[in-house]
């Protein structure tokens, strides 16, 4: 992924921001485009090789009557996939995702002298620590370039007890298969997670959201039996170690509003937007 790719982000970032602040007013190609410093056409051709579609298609999917409509469909699609015997994580677009966990504890008991091979790389939103070991992928963030210390600081505490070695040739193939891979192929992937029972559970009731859809943190409380649980429900979400794969992104308000997000909020929208317009809704 080359740096163009990731300063043409940024552009597309200012420009969410600007179409969502001013949706009610519908402003026009030269006005977004002006927000970004950039002729319309130019716009126009950059945003559109990004998202797929227009910028005025890409901000429907951002609506809060879409996302209404699109909370009401998604436990069918999940009840058709379960029904055909099918993955929700292996269609077209997508990838299959399957998680080991282990707490805080069995980490320290068991996992001295892991090797974790780290780096940095761009993607189609913004630049990402990534971080590998044998039996998985245990770290994914999207950061700034001003973040790169903080981020690996706060990997390395978690991980105290492995060996880190910065090796971002091995992490860019991963990088590869999570954002590059050819559309009518599906890949697998295995992530290595620390977090309590609790934490696991919710994780992976957010792998069963399909790609291009959304749910609500009651509806991920219900599926793990726990419908009292919003709240911590959403602090499980909040606390995702591995952006983008556990898709904590696609976890909206039960009225339709996007709400908060660990790696910002403009990047939630993004990411929504960018899937939505991948499975042709």
């Amino acid at each position: 992924m080359t740096a163009q790719v990731h300063h043409n982000y940024q552009r597309i970032e200012k420009a969410i921001d600007f179409l969502t602040e001013n949706f009610k007013s519908q402003p026009n190609l030269d006005e977004v485009a002006e927000k970004v410093h950039l002729s319309p056409f130019h716009f126009q051709r950059i945003f559109t090789e990004w998202a797929g579609v227009s910028p005025k298609k890409f901000l429907q999917f951002l609506t809060v009557d879409f996302l209404r409509d699109k909370i009401q469909a998604t436990s069918s699609l999940v009840e058709a996939a379960e029904i055909a015997g099918l993955s929700t994580q292996s269609r077209v677009y997508d990838l299959f995702v399957s998680i080991e966990g282990v707490t805080p504890q069995q980490y320290k008991s068991a996992g001295v002298g892991l090797e974790i091979f780290y780096g940095y790389h761009l993607t189609p939103f913004g630049l990402c620590f990534m971080a590998v070991a044998e039996k998985g992928i245990c770290g994914l963030a999207f950061i700034d370039e001003a973040q790169k210390r903080d981020e690996f600081e706060q990997f390395s505490q978690k991980w105290s007890f492995a060996n880190l070695i910065h090796q971002p040739d091995f992490t860019q193939t991963f990088i590869q298969k999570i954002f590059l891979t050819a559309t009518n192929q599906a890949d697998s992937l295995h992530i290595l997670a620390q977090g309590t029972n609790f934490q696991l559970k919710v994780w992976e009731a957010l792998l069963n959201i399909p790609l291009g859809a959304v749910s609500t943190y009651q509806r991920i409380a219900e599926s793990i039996g726990k419908p009292k649980a919003m709240r911590a429900v959403g602090s499980a979400v909040g606390d995702n170690p591995i952006a983008y794969l556990i898709p904590c992104h696609r976890v909206i308000r039960k009225e339709g509003k996007l709400g908060e997000y660990h790696w910002g909020s403009t990047r939630k929208k993004a990411i929504i937007g960018w899937e939505m317009a991948r499975v042709g809704s």
